[in-house]
Formats: C-alpha cells, structure tokens, sequence
C-alpha cells in the first residue's frame, strides 16, 4: 500500500490536505502533520510519529514538504529512517495543490520513483506568468 504524507511550516499540510477532500474524496492513505507556531521539533516528531503510526514496514510513502531542508521535512524523513521506511519513500519539497492532486490520484499508480517524477514535473509545469490584455483591449476573449 501507498500513502501520501503531507508536512509543512503552519498548517498549509492541513490546508493542502482538506483541498484534496474537497477534491478527490476522504482517503485513508492521505495524511498530514504540520509543525504549528509555538510547537517545538520534539512536538513535531512525536505528532509526526503518531501520524504515520498507520504506515506498515511493507507500505510506500510519498512524502511532500513545503520547504526542502525545512524542519518538518527534515524530521519526518528521520522518523521514516527510523522505522526503517525511508528505503520505501520518494520525499519531495516544494509541495503545492496540483503536485498534490496528482499525487492523490496516483496512489495506485505506477513506479513510486515514476510518481516522483511526475510530481515534479506537475511542479513545474503549474507556475506559470498569466498575462492580461488592457482593459478595454478588443482581444479579451483570447484569455
């Protein structure tokens, strides 16, 4: 079995998850922690540690991040080092909403390393400059 974690500064994890409710269902192999304003990295860890509890030695974990080298990153790989799990993880920074979307969808999916890679490229590919024509341009309708 596949599951996404999802860890970040605040509660975007939180956030990011309930869109991903809001979206593609309730699903049990989505979960998240967040490291919130006040809470030490030993709170972290241990709320961390409780979350992923439901991940088995045989499972795969996707985890996202908001920041590579971040503390909630970093401290969730070393607890999945410590279970002996990270061996069986792609760990990504840098999540947003698409990369997670479509992280969702492929649970089931194919090559955890493939999934990876997908996911980044989704990155990617979801920043882009939108550009606007003046108000009262004519070509208006070609946005």
């Amino acid at each position: 079995m596949r599951y996404l974690v999802l860890v970040s500064h605040g509660t975007l994890a939180q956030g990011v998850h309930s869109v991903l409710k809001m979206l593609a269902g309730e699903n049990p192999r989505i979960l998240s922690a967040s490291l919130e304003d006040g809470m030490s990295a030993e709170q972290f860890v241990e709320r961390f540690r409780e979350t992923v509890s439901v991940v088995g030695a045989d499972d795969e974990v996707l985890l996202l991040g908001d920041i590579v080298g971040g503390s909630p990153l970093t401290n969730a790989a070393n607890v999945l080092q410590e279970r002996g799990l990270l061996a069986h993880a792609a760990v990504l920074g840098g999540v947003n909403l698409p990369m997670a979307m479509t992280a969702a969808m492929q649970l089931d999916g194919a090559d955890l390393a493939d999934v990876a890679n997908t996911l980044v490229s989704e990155a990617r590919d979801g920043v882009r400059i939108l550009e606007f024509a003046p108000a009262g341009d004519e070509d208006e309708e070609d946005l």
